[in-house]
């Protein structure tokens, strides 16, 4: 029996297989890739018992695919971006994953369930956030909708953009 397609866990296309008969693929059209964005608000370590919240925004850009921006919004007029690589904010769903200024693991919270810890490290303080794990892990499932994994060097400035935005050719 076939693979039902909607029950499918992931992003990645359901494969069609088309008759030897036939020539060639029929040529579906192209859709730009499009950017994924989430608000999602973070629990805050304050102190040994005190826990605050952040609103942060989580966006992902096709055109920049290897990467993700978080940015945490501290009510204040600044904001504070940190950018992760999308593999990596991926891989702390299921494993400590990181080293250095950010490390991320899954853990299981009594009152919230499903969590992802993220430990900050910068020259202006560390942080402890908690976000929701299934809301993070449906988020990527969007960006991996938008850009598949082995499809980012597609996605990605080729060479000849590059040459010419860093020589003036633009």
């Amino acid at each position: 029996m076939p693979r039902d397609p909607l029950s499918a866990s992931s992003g990645a296309p359901y494969p069609v297989t088309y008759p030897a008969t036939q020539a060639a693929r029929p040529q579906l059209p192209v859709r730009p890739a499009m950017p994924v964005e989430e608000i999602l608000t973070l629990r805050i370590a304050l102190g040994r018992d005190k826990v605050g919240t952040v609103p942060t925004r989580l966006r992902y850009e096709p055109t920049r695919p290897y990467e993700v921006l978080v940015t945490f919004h501290l009510g204040r007029p600044d904001e504070v971006d940190w950018v992760f690589s999308r593999e990596l904010l991926r891989d702390g769903l299921t494993g400590l994953t990181g080293q250095g200024d950010v490390r991320l693991w899954p853990a299981h919270c009594p009152c919230h369930g499903a969590t992802l810890h993220l430990a900050l490290e910068s020259p202006y303080g560390s942080a402890l956030l908690e976000a929701s794990a299934p809301r993070v892990r449906d988020w990527l499932e969007q960006t991996y909708a938008e850009v598949p994994e082995g499809a980012e060097p597609d996605c990605a400035p080729t060479d000849e953009q590059l040459t010419a935005f860093l020589f003036g050719d633009c």
